[in-house]
């Protein structure tokens, strides 16, 4: 029977750490290996006594003062400690003995971002790609792209990551990296064109179909990115990102089942999340199956109780369905977590104008021109509601302030005119309507909503017919 190979490594520590203990003591006979003092330092390390560590290398490095590997390791010790300027100096010593390794490197470049000389790890990691080759070169290459990262140098990112999939096409790190990249750069043609050419090569990486779909995303083709992510689910059925991104582009292109379909598959692959259930409800909503649609956006609310806008979404489908007094139930849920929130208390507002709640309606209208006072629908449910409710001197001053608010929208016209001729100043109603129809006589139908009883009014009916002659509405 085999011994455990851990616990061969257990007892080989603990015979080390033995025989170190003696030669720390003076104990002549006993010698390690430079290997060995490598061992003993990574368990100091590892067991986070940089101290003792610390002292390892020392007493390796008397023993192998020429061992550049033992230099680095005692370089890697003092930046552990936090020694940055310390650790660039063993390092120095240490590209004497050996400037092929490719640790030196690296820990210099983490010594020079230690010390914020961002510009002299950058210069050391690009003039070393030239010495190095095949892993060590994409080794570097990722080093140097997590340098620009960290000091915002994006495109040069995607750089790094384009050349290290050049050289190494079917490298995992690199295409799960640079489709992020590709889409924060905007570098979608360059992507694109990178990854058609890894498919030509390697037809079979669903990595590169998955990225090749993002980046026709990306610049809204969104038909070729179906096609691009059915190959990748092809090679790699359980591929669930991909059915993600596959169902948001379904939804661009309003194909509203089969971004259903792809957003049931992410659910079946992967862990349940609010956003694939929001997304899968908002489908429904588009088909006006809005009971489907509730019973996914709830779903999401199960798991992200403090999303007011699900509840907002779900007093919508009710809304829609004109179901009031449930609308404003979700509503109030909403509202307990952003009282404030303008759609909201539109919406809130619209439900009690139903219920001719006039009071209760104006008060959450008056919320969302305080809120948003440049908002053209605030101020036309508000006057909307003060006419319907018989405030006609009411609505009149809040239809001047919404014309001087929102710089005479001509839509205001039209309900000023509306208003006008309620009150029964006709001869000024004319005036307003007439206005009104050189500006944007499409919203007309405005005009007649608010106040129907306008068109048995022969003045106001020669208006529209005026300009219907002249200018053919």
């Amino acid at each position: 029977m085999k011994e455990n190979p851990h616990h061969q490594d257990k007892e080989q520590i603990k015979e080390l750490l033995r025989q170190y203990e003696n030669l720390k003591q003076g104990h002549s006979h006993y010698f390690l290996e430079e290997e060995s003092f490598e061992k003993i330092i990574n368990y100091f390390e590892e067991n986070e006594d940089l101290g003792k560590a610390l002292e390892a290398t020392d007493i390796a490095i008397e023993h192998f003062p020429y061992s550049s590997l033992l230099l680095i390791k005692k370089a890697d010790v003092l930046l552990a400690n936090r020694q940055y300027k310390r650790a660039l100096d063993i390092l120095e010593q240490a590209s004497l003995f050996d400037s092929s390794d490719i640790n030196l490197y690296i820990l210099k470049t983490d010594a020079y971002l230690a010390l914020d000389q961002q510009e002299k790890a950058v210069k050391l990691l690009e003039e070393s790609l030239a010495l190095f080759e095949g892993e060590e070169k994409i080794e570097l290459l990722f080093e140097l792209a997590d340098v620009y990262d960290d000091y915002e140098e994006f495109d040069k990112v995607f750089d790094c990551l384009k050349i290290i999939l050049e050289q190494d096409p079917n490298n995992e790190e690199a295409l799960y990296k640079i489709c992020f990249w590709t889409d924060f750069t905007g570098r979608n043609e360059e992507g694109i064109r990178l990854h058609q050419q890894i498919i030509d090569e390697f037809p079979y990486n669903e990595l590169a179909w998955f990225n090749l779909a993002a980046a026709y995303q990306g610049l809204k083709l969104y038909e070729k990115a179906v096609d691009a992510y059915q190959y990748a689910i092809a090679i790699e059925e359980k591929f669930d990102y991909a059915y993600r991104n596959m169902g948001d582009a379904y939804i661009r292109l309003r194909k509203y089942k089969e971004a259903i379909e792809a957003l049931e598959k992410v659910t079946e692959l992967a862990k349940p999340e609010d956003v694939i259930y929001e997304a899968i409800g908002h489908c429904y909503d588009k088909l006006k199956n809005y009971a489907q649609a509730r019973f996914y956006y709830r779903k999401a609310t199960h798991l992200n109780q403090d999303d007011s806008k699900l509840f907002y979404k779900i007093a919508c489908t009710y809304f829609n369905e004109q179901q009031w007094v449930s609308c404003i139930k979700q509503l109030d849920h909403a509202m307990r977590i952003h009282r404030l929130q303008p759609e909201y208390n539109l919406l809130m507002g619209e439900c009690k104008l139903k219920l001719d709640l006039f009071k209760e309606a104006t008060q959450y209208f008056s919320n969302v021109v305080r809120i948003r006072p440049r908002n053209v629908s605030g101020w036309e449910a508000l006057t909307r509601c003060l006419y319907r409710a018989g405030y006609l001197e009411e609505a009149s001053e809040q239809v001047e302030t919404a014309l001087r608010i929102t710089e005479g929208k001509p839509l205001f016209i039209f309900y000023k005119a509306a208003i006008l001729l309620a009150i029964g100043k006709t001869k000024e109603a004319m005036l307003q309507l007439e206005k009104a129809m050189t500006k944007s006589p499409r919203l007309l139908k405005k005009f007649i909503e608010l106040n129907p009883s306008g068109l048995q009014n022969q003045q106001v009916v020669d208006i529209v017919a005026k300009y219907k002659r002249n200018k053919s509405i």
